[in-house]
């Protein structure tokens, strides 16, 4: 597995979704899986504006990766979110039979972030909101990083800024030097 890390607007739908394509991947994305899913319960809290119960996102997802088997590799996209996640996708290895293999950071700072949200439009992409959820993301980030670091899973930080095609090479040069993408 390959986990994409990065804050809203970074890039790790785009990032993602173009290394699936490029490679012959899975590209696995929480927030789509959640809004894709039919479960009462969830919908109803997801409208609420209130994060899925640990529990749920974890059978969620873990199912997700399990429909996955015959893929060579998956991207994470969105999850883990929260350290006890984190700690889950290690420890449920022997249930999906798969390791990290990598967790990619795409590193972009404030101003481009706000730059990139103001053009995505959203009403809540205020910079009030935005320096909310970065320090918010930083809070999350910061422990599950220390603990895939303990784990010895390897953590790469790739600059998330320029353009598209240019962040991408920076990905795969990455994944060619670990000898995951040839």
């Amino acid at each position: 597995m390959i986990v994409f890390f990065g804050p809203a607007g970074a890039g790790k739908s785009m990032q993602g979704q173009i290394l699936a394509a490029r490679m012959g991947w899975r590209w696995l994305s929480a927030g789509q899986i959640l809004r894709d899913t039919h479960e009462p319960e969830i919908v109803k809290t997801m409208h609420g504006g209130n994060l899925i119960p640990h529990e749920s996102i974890t059978r969620i997802m873990g199912e997700a990766i399990s429909k996955a088997g015959n893929i060579d590799q998956i991207i994470l996209d969105g999850f883990p979110r929260e350290l006890p996640q984190a700690q889950w996708l290690i420890d449920s290895k022997t249930d999906h039979g798969r390791d990290i293999a990598l967790v990619v950071v795409l590193e972009v700072p404030r101003e481009e972030l706000l730059k990139r949200l103001e053009i995505r439009g959203r009403a809540d992409d205020t910079p009030e909101a935005i320096d909310q959820r970065l320090s918010i993301y930083r809070q999350e980030m910061y422990p599950m990083l220390g603990l895939f670091s303990d784990q010895n899973v390897p953590v790469v930080h790739i600059d998330g800024v320029g353009a598209v095609g240019k962040i991408h090479d920076r990905i795969y040069a990455e994944l060619q030097n670990r000898e995951l993408a040839k």
